[in-house]
């Protein structure tokens, strides 16, 4: 009975407010001409959307799906007017609160850190220090600096010392704060890592011959917010003089074409490119860090979800990247060896042209910065769950995208 009552104690930590989205669905639309695309747009201006792909109205296009979020309050008129649209659409979720609480699907019944489970702020801090105090001759443990917030933005190095400095892989995950499947991969991997040492060939010759270095949360205060107030919040936290409109987008908020295309200047978008280039801290702190290690940096891995996506530069603008080719090669291997395990579809390409613009993005300004192989998962699915991927999944989905950056890996360390 103390079991029972202790994992609904917890549930409710990551639930606290219990009601928020009782009623609420998430609709997939489908626009097939420009006066669908006006009506979504017009739709946004009047009620109440969260958009779960694209991220905003402004880059909904003629034969893109969307997905938006509708509150409980809006959702019978929203009905009527599809209807009246005639737009194909159809409801992803019916009750986007039944799928919060049923993310937590695999009953586990402990506090503790599990990697099949999506894990709170402090397990995850408490994660990092065992890690590192329990492997400490392959791990090390540094941060980057301070959150808005005051949090630690705790980094792992991974990697077997042979008394000289070394080529690295940079990899971060939770950018966005409600993609928690993210994180969850980043825990994934330093494990498989570690536990893999000395087993795996390809890991072991990995290990000894580059350092990988791992930020398990990018958006510490975003991330802990989603799990104390809301879980679809995605921003960071920070506050702006003059708005009272909270965060920005840490994904829009690097000096790739920052506040062009795909970005917004309105402090309450979920898509706010920040006040100037690098307003947000988290994004000063990361960019120092890979600026600072700019020589041994030979690859950058972003995780974010969802959508079922390799994507590689440029996200700020359409022209093609000086090493697309190769670049393209890597990915459709590395989305091929995800594929042989569970079959899951990747589709690879720019970002552009293959999802939608973005400015500001990471991989793009790592990329201009001279880190030649620059990629950002979107992983599962495709859209029944969105970010609500249940905790069943966790493991299915971790195990895949491990085959993927073994083989980009793999490719970064043949080209050394």
């Amino acid at each position: 009975m103390m079991k029972v009552l202790l994992f609904l104690g917890l549930v409710a930590v990551a639930l606290c407010e219990p009601n928020r989205y009782v009623g609420d669905k998430v609709f997939r639309l489908w626009p097939v001409s420009e006066t669908h695309v006006s009506f979504i747009k017009e739709l946004a201006s009047k009620v109440q959307v969260d958009f779960w792909s694209p991220d905003s109205d402004d880059l909904v296009t003629v034969f893109s799906e969307v997905d938006v979020h509708i509150p409980a309050s809006h959702t019978d008129m929203v009905s009527v007017m599809l209807q009246q649209s005639g737009m194909d659409y159809r409801v992803l979720i019916e009750d986007v609160q039944t799928a919060v609480r049923q993310q937590f699907d695999n009953n586990m019944h402990t506090k503790a850190h599990s990697y099949i489970k999506y894990n709170s702020w402090a397990d995850i801090e408490a994660w990092v220090s065992s890690m590192t105090s329990g492997n400490p001759a392959l791990i090390s443990k540094s941060t980057l600096g301070k959150s808005y917030e005051g949090r630690s933005m705790h980094l792992l190095k991974i990697g077997k010392s042979n008394g000289s400095t070394k080529p690295a892989i940079f990899m971060d995950c939770g950018i966005h704060a409600r993609e928690w499947i993210s994180p969850a991969f980043c825990q994934w991997f330093v494990q498989e890592a570690v536990t893999s040492y000395g087993n795996d060939p390809q890991m072991t010759s990995l290990l000894n011959t580059m350092d990988i270095f791992v930020l398990p949360v990018f958006n510490v205060d975003g991330y802990e917010h989603t799990w104390k107030s809301d879980r679809m919040w995605r921003k960071t936290r920070s506050r702006k003089t003059g708005s009272s409109c909270i965060g920005a987008d840490p994904n829009r908020n690097f000096n790739a074409g920052w506040c062009t295309l795909g970005a917004s200047s309105n402090p309450c978008s979920d898509t706010y490119c920040g006040s100037s280039v690098e307003s947000e801290i988290e994004v000063q702190n990361v960019a120092n860090f890979i600026r600072n290690n700019k020589s041994i940096i030979k690859a950058y891995l972003t995780i974010h979800s969802y959508s079922q996506l390799l994507l590689f530069p440029y996200s700020y603008k359409y022209d093609k990247a000086k090493d697309d080719a190769e670049l393209m090669s890597v990915a459709v291997a590395a989305s091929e060896a995800l594929r042989s395990l569970y079959g899951t579809k990747y589709t690879s390409g720019p970002g552009a042209t293959t999802i939608y613009p973005a400015a500001g993005g990471s991989d793009d300004w790592a990329y201009d910065l001279g880190v030649k192989y620059s990629f950002t998962f979107e992983l599962r699915d495709t859209g029944r769950y969105g970010f609500l991927l249940p905790e069943s999944q966790i493991k299915p989905t971790c195990e895949e995208t491990m085959l993927a950056v073994k083989s980009i890996a793999a490719h970064v360390l043949k080209n050394l």
